[in-house]
């Protein structure tokens, strides 16, 4: 009866220690989990996620560089096409003779703008608004091209409104420092008139005499004086920058300082065309 209880007493000890023994295992297997769990990424995992990361960074970069070209681009398109607009437009109005511009008129001009495709929106109280280029005679030819802008109202019962191309001739010193002032309005600071077309100029000087600046606008095929009284006449600096990469003062661009650029070539040979061709003639007159 002893031996029996002693064998289940030592075989109850052993039940126990191994049940212990189990728990610890246990115990270790499940921190060993949560350890696992818990670990800090490998520098390998480190570094694949910052090299993501950095592909995305150069990505957005690459986009964002990308609109900027794309808008800077365009920009660039913009002046170059308004430069050559403006050449077409001096083109086409001298092209008729007997409704153009004078050739004594366009012989004695000191500056020339040429607003392609003004807007002019006339409904009981006109408004207009444009952006073209000037050009002033130097003692080394006709000057840089300066971007300029046009707005102004005019008043009037009037109905419509239509697409122009506008001429502007600086016709002596004083308009001429007008427009040198970068910001002017035209019937205030500097008188204006609508020019003779054709044959109207012959055997008379009174343009010459009464206005600054005389203007022409085209419209549908038809070419007239166009009175512009009201106008103010300004920089156009934003133009400005994008051609020449920075912004000039309208002085220096006009007084001939500054080089012209490449893409106002065709502008700058069709002004010297026609002013040579009035030139010439007048002296023949």
């Amino acid at each position: 009866m002893k031996r029996n209880s002693g064998f289940l007493t030592h075989l109850a000890l052993l039940s126990l220690l191994t049940l212990a023994l189990a728990s610890v295992t246990w115990a270790q297997a499940d921190n060993s989990d949560q350890s696992t769990s818990n670990a800090k990424p490998s520098a390998s995992d480190s570094t694949t996620s910052q090299s993501t990361t950095s592909d995305k960074t150069t990505s957005q970069s690459t986009s964002s560089d990308t609109d900027k070209m794309t808008a800077s681009e365009k920009n660039e398109t913009d002046i170059a096409k308004r430069l050559d607009n403006a050449a077409n437009v001096l083109t086409e109005i001298m092209g008729t003779p007997d409704k153009a511009i004078p050739g004594n008129v366009l012989a004695d001009a000191k500056c020339v703008m040429v607003i392609p495709s003004m807007i002019h929106i006339a409904v009981g109280f006109g408004g207009r608004h444009g952006k073209g280029v000037a050009t002033c005679r130097t003692a080394n030819g006709w000057s840089a091209p300066a971007p300029v802008d046009l707005t102004g109202g005019s008043w009037g019962l009037q109905l419509g409104g239509e697409a122009v191309d506008l001429v502007m001739l600086v016709m002596n010193e004083k308009g001429m420092q007008h427009l040198l002032t970068s910001k002017f309005k035209i019937g205030a600071e500097a008188s204006g008139a609508a020019g003779p077309v054709g044959r109207q100029a012959a055997g008379s000087t009174d343009w010459k005499m009464k206005s600054e600046i005389l203007s022409y606008s085209r419209s549908r095929g038809a070419f007239a004086g166009i009175n512009l009284n009201g106008a103010s006449v300004k920089q156009d600096k934003d133009e400005t920058a994008v051609l020449y990469g920075k912004v000039i003062p309208f002085n220096a661009l006009l007084s001939g300082k500054v080089p012209a650029p490449a893409i106002s070539k065709n502008f700058l040979a069709t002004i010297r065309k026609y002013a040579n061709v009035a030139a010439e003639n007048k002296t023949g007159e």
